[in-house]
């Protein structure tokens, strides 16, 4: 068994982290991975409601015991209930990610809460630890959804050396080879988030299941025009790393208005529609079971950890 600060402080088998993907991390997904030994977490999106976080976690409660929350932290100003209601279901971690923490962590810690943030940059960094979280997700450019820049190896060694908070890596992780790759070079674990994304228990058009799995890892586009056609105001220093598509092909880079990106965008196309994914997407070549896919990825890091040490 892998143990890393992650597992022993949270109580999980496989340091492993169930991303928590707007629009296909419910409770069923968070919930598997929790019952497979890592730990799940809701992905409450700023389109979801407070009604929403309160029945998927009773779904994840219900499979996995244990689940956490993400939240994005530059959409919480103008609904702040929806951390309250997060607070409220009491989970086991709450994820602050994609803006400056410090108004919530004080909150989110009286309720006895860790909370952990997912970074792009080093700058991140400096905010996120004056803001007083727990830990930190260095997150790769290579990660499906919204994301930053820098590659994961890249940044996160650069974290690894400016701090003492635990690291955690996401971004183009999605077989044990990867787990064990990161935690060799230091992290604590990983968060995971297009290995689970052809899984039957995640939210979503089945032909983004089908997408994922004939997907190769050089068929995926970092944009912000699914954001536009769909009226997402992400801050600007954040695009999407989606699978490419007949929208992407025709508008990415085209200096239109987004009324006509709506007008043009159709969420029930297969070839139309998004379908956020990151570069492990060529990695996924069926639709398993989101806890077949957490145990396979620990199984295998423990493994290959193991041949290094006896070497």
């Amino acid at each position: 068994m892998i143990t890393t600060w992650l597992s022993r402080e949270f109580g999980i088998e496989i340091p492993v982290l169930g991303a928590p993907m707007g629009g296909r991390a419910g409770g069923a997904l968070a919930g598997a991975v929790s019952a497979a030994g890592g730990l799940g977490l809701l992905g409450a999106a700023r389109y979801n409601t407070p009604e929403w976080i309160e029945a998927e976690a009773d779904v994840a409660r219900s499979i996995g015991g244990k689940f956490g929350v993400g939240l994005m932290t530059w959409s919480l100003p103008e609904n702040e209930l929806m951390l309250d209601t997060a607070i409220a279901v009491k989970p086991t971690m709450i994820t602050l990610s994609f803006g400056d923490p410090a108004a919530y962590v004080g909150r989110i810690h009286d309720a006895g809460i860790p909370v952990v943030s997912q970074i792009n940059t080093l700058e991140d960094l400096r905010i996120v630890e004056a803001a007083g979280v727990d830990a930190v997700i260095a997150q790769g450019g290579e990660a499906g959804g919204h994301t930053g820049h820098i590659g994961t190896l890249p940044l996160l060694q650069e974290i690894l050396e400016a701090t003492s908070l635990p690291v955690l890596a996401a971004g183009g992780i999605g077989t044990g080879r990867g787990l064990a790759a990161v935690l060799a070079a230091g992290a604590e674990g990983v968060m995971i988030g297009t290995a689970l994304l052809a899984s039957p228990e995640t939210v979503g058009p089945d032909y983004a299941r089908d997408r994922v799995v004939e997907a190769g890892s050089a068929d995926t586009v970092y944009t912000s025009v699914f954001d536009r056609a769909r009226s997402q105001p992400w801050p600007q220093r954040w695009g999407g790393r989606a699978i490419a598509n007949d929208f992407t092909a025709a508008w990415d880079g085209v200096d239109v208005d987004e009324d006509t990106l709506a007008k043009a965008y159709d969420p029930s196309d297969p070839n139309n529609g998004v379908v956020y994914a990151g570069e492990a997407v060529g990695l996924v070549h069926g639709t398993h079971p989101a806890g077949d896919v957490v145990r396979r990825i620990g199984a295998d890091a423990e493994r290959h950890l193991s041949a290094v040490r006896l070497s």
